[in-house]
């Protein structure tokens, strides 16, 4: 699956065809490797993150640092997505 960013052990990638209809801008973030049942993050209108579900069982303090990467590079996340 396409990678966007790795942040330390994590890996911040889309998860091509997921869903029909398509699914609004998200990502997944997952350790060390992409998986179809990763953790799953909205990107909102204005910019933020909404974590959709913790799959991944992400610590919470680092699922924050990772939303807040993810936030940082929210114009790439976009381009990428588009």
């Amino acid at each position: 699956m396409p990678q966007l960013f790795k942040f330390g052990n994590y890996v911040v990638y889309f998860w091509s065809n997921e869903n029909t209809p398509v699914e609004p801008v998200h990502v997944h973030i997952n350790e060390k490797r992409p998986v179809r049942n990763g953790t799953k993050i909205w990107i909102t209108r204005s910019g933020h993150t909404v974590v959709d579900n913790n799959a991944s069982k992400i610590p919470d303090a680092k699922l924050r640092m990772l939303c807040r990467y993810v936030e940082a590079n929210v114009d790439e996340v976009i381009e990428e997505w588009e």
